[in-house]
Order: C-alpha cells, then sequence, then structure tokens
C-alpha cells in the first residue's frame, strides 16, 4: 500500500445516493469558501479530475468564491490539480502541516510542524503498544522511512533508517520541519490502531487516518485540516458559516465539523457521515461538481 494509493475510501462504502437526494441539502446563501478533500472526494478513483468538476471548480472562481484544496497529501503530489487552482493559488497540505501555493510548484508558505521530541516520544508509545509498527518521517523535502514501512513505488524517500535515527538532531535532515509521522501497522485493523494510538500517546500529537490500512498520520498536537483552514478563513474575514466543505475519510471530520455547512461524499466512512449536516453522491459521480452547480446557480439567482 502506498500513500498515494487509493487512500481516502472507507472500508465499508454506504449504497450511492441519488443526485435528487443531494438537491434538498442546505447549503447558505452567500459562500465565500469552499474547502474540499481530494482523494476519494474531489479526485475520482483513478486520480482524474472530471470535466465536469474542472467546469464547476472555475464556476465557483469566476463567482467570487474561493476554492481551498484541504488534503492529507503533500505538496509535491498536487501536481493533479495545480492546473485547476485560480485566484489565491493556496492550498492545505499534509493535513493542515503546512500552506502551499500552487501557483510557485508548491511552494511551501507555511509550516506547523510535528516537534521532534514529540515525534520520538509517539514512535517509542507505538513500539510499545503496537508491536510491529513501523514509521515514515514526512519532512518539507520529502519522505523518509524505515526498512520495513510499505515502500512507496512513485515516492521512493531519501533515507531509510529506523525513525529514532531519522528523527535525531545529528540526522542529515535534522533542520528540516517534520510535517507528518507516519505509522503502519501489518494486522491491527485501521480504526483500533486510531483509537490505540490516541489513547497511549494522545497528549503529544494529532492522530488520524485516511488509508484503508492501518496507516496513522500524525501531526503536532493541534494541527488538522480543520485548524489551519480556520487560520486560513481568518485572515480573509471569512466566517464558519460562509463555508462549504467536502470530505471522506476521518482526517477531514473536524474540518467538516467546523465550516458551517459539511457534506459527506456517498462513500464516506461512517465518522464523516455522523459529523456532516449534508449528503452528496460518491466521488466517482462527481459529487462535489454537483453540489458547487447548485451554489453558484443559487448565488446568481439571488437566492
Amino acid at each position: 500500500m502506498r500513500e498515494d494509493g487509493p487512500v481516502t475510501s472507507a472500508t465499508e462504502r454506504p449504497e450511492p445516493q441519488t443526485p435528487e437526494s443531494d438537491r434538498s441539502a442546505p447549503f447558505p446563501r452567500r459562500v465565500r469558501l469552499i474547502a474540499t478533500d481530494l482523494d476519494g472526494t474531489l479526485l475520482r478513483d483513478d486520480k482524474s479530475v472530471s470535466d465536469r468538476t474542472v467546469a464547476a471548480l472555475d464556476a465557483a472562481e469566476r463567482a467570487g468564491i474561493e476554492v481551498f484544496f484541504v488534503t492529507g497529501r503533500p505538496a509535491r503530489w498536487m501536481g493533479v490539480v495545480s492546473d485547476h487552482v485560480h485566484g489565491h493559488g493556496l492550498a492545505i497540505c499534509a493535513n493542515g502541516a503546512a500552506v502551499v501555493d500552487l501557483h510557485r510548484e508548491g511552494l511551501v508558505l507555511e509550516v506547523r510542524p510535528l516537534e521532534r521530541p514529540d515525534a520520538l516520544t509517539v514512535v517509542e508509545a507505538l513500539r510499545a503498544a503496537a508491536p510491529g509498527t513501523s514509521f515514515a518521517v514526512e519532512l518539507t523535502n520529502g519522505i523518509h522511512y524505515e526498512p520495513d514501512y510499505p515502500p512507496f513505488h512513485l515516492d521512493p524517500g531519501s533515507d531509510v533508517a529506523a525513525a529514532e535515527k531519522l528523527l535525531s538532531p545529528e540526522w542529515a535532515t535534522a533542520d528540516q520541519p517534520v510535517l507528518k509521522l507516519l505509522a503502519h501497522h501489518p494486522a491491527l485493523a485501521p480504526d483500533e490502531f486510531l483509537v490505540l494510538a490516541r489513547t497511549v500517546v494522545g497528549e503529544h500529537a494529532s492522530f488520524t487516518r485516511s488509508s484503508p490500512t492501518a496507516l496513522l498520520e500524525i501531526s503536532g498536537l493541534g494541527v488538522s485540516k480543520a485548524s489551519t483552514l480556520e487560520r486560513c478563513c481568518a485572515a480573509r474575514g471569512i466566517a464558519p458559516e460562509e463555508v462549504v466543505a467536502f470530505g471522506d475519510m476521518p482526517n477531514d471530520v473536524e474540518m467538516l465539523a467546523w465550516a458551517g455547512t459539511s457534506y459527506a461524499m456517498a462513500n464516506a466512512h461512517p465518522d464523516v457521515l455522523a459529523a456532516t449536516s449534508a449528503r452528496t453522491v460518491a466521488n466517482n459521480e462527481d459529487g462535489v461538481a454537483i453540489v458547487i452547480e447548485r451554489i453558484v446557480a443559487a448565488q446568481q439567482n439571488g437566492a
């Protein structure tokens, strides 16, 4: 399994909804910003952006509605949508740990790091609580991982070593901020692993997941898609009730709870379905585009 593989599909998918069921979902009269996850949400399962979605994103920007891509992906994996960013050109990456400028090839503008002492504490605690856990370290300059960590076919990384060495102040990359620590377990159920990690070491970091496997994404304490989106919106004078958000997996839950209106994809994880105020059809059926089209039409008509 790769982090850039099918990482945002729920293990058990609900039955797809019809577009008609989406039309009854409410949204505010004035939408100023759309915040959307990528994998399993905006992107189809083949990682493409449909023509309908491209047109909807363009229509939103032309209507004066900002669009933020808010994703667990690192900046270097944003090429799939970089051509579809207008206006500000900003995206929130690594589950809120980085704000990047897609107009400047993913230049990192802001970092909210996981401090290395906290990362080392997490490594120690998870090794003890879940033997067999392997780790990868996502830095601003790329991914580095342990020998037993599932390899990244398209993103092989620069260094292979024990996490304790990768996080050491003596290691060659010690000057690079840690965006995420990734923890993989070969046998535990994904949600079980998440609950375990939050229980044993939740006071040192933020834990979430977006993979159908037992792969945890670990950020600095208080860092999430929601908290970084809130900062970006505050800088623009945008209130939560003026934001419409879309997502499908546990790493979207805080963002969906924060936004004034939130949509779960029909293919969403049960936690996302529980956290959202509205539903749309699955990612392969252009669920995000369908809602954006309605928002734009309503605002153009003064509804």
